[in-house]
């Protein structure tokens, strides 16, 4: 790391902690020039993912307009906005194991009900509504015979 006072790659780290949403390392080093001391922060890379649409469109995976999503298909009812973060997390840990850098969007929104389901029953039938495109009455009587098939 060069000294941002003198400009010498000689350091050496005095303190190392994580920052409180554990995301990154805070450093405090030390020149070994001119005993200087600096902040440094350290935190993981993130490559960003793409979101392939249904028509073919790309779009980069935005966390915020997911959460967006399903706060809307847990409009009302008793879901913590944790769990809902959660959730988020859970799909971009998902996305984040696989080695694959785009994703169609009917992964993401599978990943999404498959956590809704268990967490509550309306707000998986909302963000399904959506997500499968239901036509008709037919449709959405279809998946909730399926949800209680599942019980």
């Amino acid at each position: 790391m060069r000294c941002p006072f003198c400009g010498t790659i000689e350091d050496r780290v005095v303190n190392s902690r994580e920052t409180q949403n554990g995301e990154s390392i805070r450093r405090r080093r030390e020149c070994l020039n001119c005993s200087k001391r600096w902040t440094t922060f350290e935190i993981i890379e993130k490559v960003p993912f793409m979101v392939i649409k249904r028509d073919g469109r790309r779009a980069e995976f935005d966390p915020q307009k997911l959460l967006r999503g399903i706060q809307r298909a847990c409009h009302k009812r008793p879901v913590p906005v944790e769990d809902m973060e959660q959730i988020v997390r859970y799909v971009e840990r998902e996305l984040q194991n696989s080695m694959e850098r785009e994703f169609p969007s009917t992964r993401i929104g599978e990943l999404v009900l498959k956590r809704l389901r268990d967490l509550d029953e309306v707000a998986y039938m909302r963000y399904a509504s959506v997500f499968h495109y239901f036509h008709d009455i037919g449709d959405f009587r279809d998946t909730m015979a399926r949800l209680l098939k599942q019980d």
